[in-house]
């Protein structure tokens, strides 16, 4: 992958966004070791607005921040859990043609947004579990568990969070879009 200065710059801000806004203070807990973040929904702007590898790298490098912080140091399973989570959300501007780009945001947009974000927790946050039972010996009850809380909370959250944010910014993009440079 050949990123610009610009995407690098983009990653950097939204993975600190992420990792701050990731921690235990600024989440909720719902399971043994389980916060549902409002940070989810930073992740999901960074990967709409910017594609799928932006999305990957701002959930990777923005949990890996929170873990770094928050003191029970990193879990590389579940650091890769966000940057998958990432990443399937950021297919939203590929499979929309970009369309909020130019100030659309339908309904089959919202649906779509949706199910990618509920996609994007199942698969990323199943590989985590997956790989927690594999190499920490994890209970699978547990993990199971966990992965259920944190797929459907999330996806609720993102998707609540998220339409009101992808409404204001296709209402901006839907006013500039007339705008010429002289």
């Amino acid at each position: 992958m050949n990123f610009s200065a610009k995407t690098v710059v983009i990653i950097a801000i939204g993975a600190a966004l992420y990792g701050i806004g990731g921690l235990p203070m600024f989440g909720i807990p719902v399971f043994a070791n389980t916060t549902l973040k409002p940070a989810m929904a930073i992740l999901a702007l960074f990967s709409v607005l910017f594609g799928p590898g932006v999305g990957f790298f701002v959930g990777f490098i923005g949990h890996w921040v929170t873990d770094l912080f928050a003191g029970w140091g990193v879990w590389l399973t579940w650091v890769l859990g966000s940057g998958i989570v990432g990443m399937i959300i950021g297919l939203f501007p590929v499979l929309t043609r970009k369309r909020l780009k130019y100030g659309h945001f339908k309904l089959p947009d919202v649906f779509l947004f949706s199910l990618l974000a509920l996609l994007g927790n199942v698969v990323g946050y199943g590989c985590s579990a997956f790989l927690d039972t594999i190499l920490y010996a994890e209970p699978f009850t547990k993990v199971f568990i966990q992965l259920c809380i944190i797929a459907a909370g999330n996806a609720l959250l993102v998707s609540v969070v998220g339409y009101f944010i992808l409404q204001s910014v296709a209402k901006r993009n839907s006013q500039c879009r007339n705008l010429t440079e002289a």
